[in-house]
């Protein structure tokens, strides 16, 4: 079995983003055909008891709270959480590392940059080394994931390298080739692939979709300009590292013959408006056979 729940769908800041009037944003805060997403995240597990997160966003002590499977039952304090697997070091990203710094055992996965990116930083030795493994991915290979107490997961990872930039706050430093990963994860029959940031569809990952049950991926942004037009920002799609969803580089346009089961964006701006539920961008995509992720979506693969 290869379970998912989606933790959280929004880009940075959430939605609605807590500084923003624009209308999508009101909308959600109203209630009125919008619903509010939490920052990205997915929990992944292979027996539905004990689960790896893929990213821990700024809203993760909120997203736990919000799902039961999560949530510790029986002794003192403990958690099913074994492990946090990073796709990169971006602040929204990497910042509910903190909330797991109460002395709870875990490992921390990510690409040699990443994990670099976490070293640098003086405030992630709250999370004591001693307690919470910090882990290299091998990149392009197959992993088995192993739980706390070292047994099989059942679940194999194999990250692998997707154009992207580096971290926001680390830009001034340059890019690096594993500075953005793809991640896949698999139960030996089934397979999740999860891209929440990706700056160009590669042929790697137009065949590893193909072969996949399960793809999360970037839907950032509808269309590159999309926030200089609205007078949010300066920077294009491509300049944070995001292809648009209706560009002619983009999902709508690359996947529209993958055979994917389930292909949902994640990581969506709140300028987007596929967030709004009538809007005809939103039915674009749902026509074209993606998922709008949604906070507390649940995904079931059984084995065949």
């Amino acid at each position: 079995m290869l379970k998912a729940i989606v933790l959280g769908a929004s880009a940075g800041g959430g939605f609605p983003q807590w500084n923003s009037a624009a209308p999508g944003c009101l909308k959600a805060k109203e209630g009125q055909g919008a619903k509010a997403r939490t920052q990205a995240s997915v929990a992944v597990s292979g027996d539905g008891e004990h689960w790896f997160l893929l990213n821990a966003s700024p809203d993760l002590r909120q997203q736990i709270l919000s799902t039961p499977e999560l949530q510790h039952k029986g002794s003192l304090r403990g958690t099913p959480i074994q492990g946090v697997i990073l796709s990169n070091a971006e602040i929204d990203s990497i910042t509910g590392l903190l909330t797991m710094r109460e002395r709870e055992p875990f490992t921390l996965m990510g690409s040699r940059s990443t994990i670099a990116q976490l070293d640098a930083n003086p405030i992630f030795e709250a999370l004591d080394r001693e307690i919470v493994t910090r882990k290299i991915i091998s990149l392009h290979e197959p992993i088995p994931l192993t739980m706390k107490d070292g047994c099989p997961s059942g679940l194999t990872l194999e990250a692998f390298t997707v154009p992207g930039k580096a971290p926001l706050y680390a830009e001034k430093a340059g890019t690096r080739p594993d500075d953005s990963l793809g991640l896949s994860i698999s139960d030996g029959q089934r397979t999740l692939l999860f891209v929440p940031g990706c700056a160009e569809i590669t042929p790697e990952i137009l065949d590893r979709a193909q072969n996949a049950d399960l793809l999360f991926f970037d839907g950032t942004l509808w269309q590159d300009d999309e926030m200089i037009r609205a007078g949010l920002s300066p920077k294009t799609g491509h300049r944070m590292g995001h292809v648009s969803v209706n560009g002619e580089d983009g999902p709508l346009r690359h996947f529209a013959h993958c055979s994917c089961p389930r292909k949902v964006f994640i990581h969506i701006n709140n300028s987007n408006p596929i967030l709004l539920e009538d809007s005809p961008e939103r039915q674009i995509a749902e026509q074209a056979g993606w998922i709008v992720a949604e906070d507390g979506m649940t995904f079931q693969m059984e084995a065949a």
